[in-house]
């Protein structure tokens, strides 16, 4: 069984929707740490909205990239504050 203290894996804390917005960008980098990564794949699992979710970022970060090459323009890594600002703007829209 997991989560047990005697469990060389115990079961991790699964985030809630929000956190794995919050913190999308550092799991698709890998910049989780392994239990954090093991939770949100367990949370990925069994949450249909956040799997559809990460599906479509994907596919938009794709896109952008492929549109970016054609026009003959190297893809580049957008700047932390630029991402940071959009993932924001995203968690707390306007009213």
């Amino acid at each position: 069984m997991t989560g047990h203290s005697g469990d060389a894996h115990p079961t991790p804390r699964l985030p809630t929707c929000e956190e794995v917005l919050t913190f999308l960008w550092a799991y698709l980098d890998g910049e989780l740490e392994e239990e954090k990564r093991r939770a949100f794949d367990a949370h990925l699992s069994r949450c249909e909205s956040c799997t559809a979710y990460l599906a479509t970022y994907r596919s938009t970060i794709a896109l952008e990239r492929a549109s970016a090459q054609s026009e003959g323009t190297p893809a580049e890594e957008l700047p932390d504050d630029l991402i940071e600002a959009v993932l924001a703007a995203t968690r707390h829209p306007r009213s």
